[in-house]
């Protein structure tokens, strides 16, 4: 039998990791980690359309992606970058076109490549930091999904088995998981916080922390209270369970 306190600290601890997946999964899957503020007459500049159509149909490039975001309201995501330009228009101009914002996808191979001191020149060879800075915050909150998901099976077996014992693998593993999430947001900041260091912003141009990677930080304390519930249920259960034993014992 479990006590209503352990009970209740496992139903807690269980609402607050389902919380932290559904924020964590939401970030991943968005693209507003980083947004870009561009001034107004930079989407009426007549090569607006053609930088995003380079920026959808060209060949992967940091520097020319990058310059495309900078310039028309770019946003940046662990696996979407997107910038707003003028839609199709007619054969007059219209004094004030419609905005349609386009996304592309980063490629698995693209998460890997390597990232470069100056941005777009492979000649200035390799800047390793922010090379596994990218590949940390790709790989990191994959991590920590992976960890929620096993210990969620961990969670399912121990009710079956009727035993709180394999609570406290659950709660390491959502501890792994709230550090992993935190390591992704720090990794993405520091990324960004390099990347504007060798690519200077056009003036005008502000930058600013998006929702997506707000969520990000959200999931990785919630994952973390749930694991010292989690841990705080199954240290005293066994206390108490020992206790009871030598109770009985003597």
């Amino acid at each position: 039998m479990v006590d209503n306190r352990y009970a209740t600290a496992l139903v807690i601890g269980s609402v607050l990791s389902l919380l932290a997946t559904v924020y964590l999964s939401v970030a991943v899957g968005t693209q507003h980690w980083y947004q870009y503020q561009s001034p107004p007459g930079n989407h009426e500049a007549s090569n607006a359309s053609e930088l995003r159509e380079d920026f959808i149909n060209g060949e992967f490039d940091e520097k020319a992606y990058s310059d495309t975001l900078f310039r028309l309201n770019g946003t940046l995501g662990l696996w979407w970058r997107c910038v707003q330009a003028p839609g199709q228009s007619h054969w007059f101009k219209e004094p004030d076109p419609k905005m349609v914002t386009q996304c592309v996808s980063f490629t698995l191979p693209q998460q890997f490549l390597p990232k470069y001191k100056e941005p777009g020149n492979h000649n200035t060879g390799e800047d390793l930091i922010r090379t596994y800075l990218w590949r940390c915050q790709f790989l990191l909150p994959l991590v920590s999904l992976a960890f929620v998901i096993l210990s969620g099976l961990i969670g399912v077996c121990a009710c079956l088995c009727r035993s709180i014992t394999p609570t406290l693998g659950v709660g390491v593993l959502h501890l792994l998981a709230g550090l992993c999430s935190l390591g992704t947001v720090c990794c993405f900041l520091a990324g960004m916080d390099l990347l504007h260091r060798v690519s200077v912003l056009p003036d005008g141009v502000d930058g600013s922390l998006g929702w997506s990677l707000y969520l990000a930080l959200i999931s990785s304390p919630l994952e973390m209270m749930a694991a010292a519930l989690f841990l705080w249920a199954a240290r005293s259960h066994r206390q108490n369970y020992t206790r009871m034993t030598a109770y009985r014992v003597a």
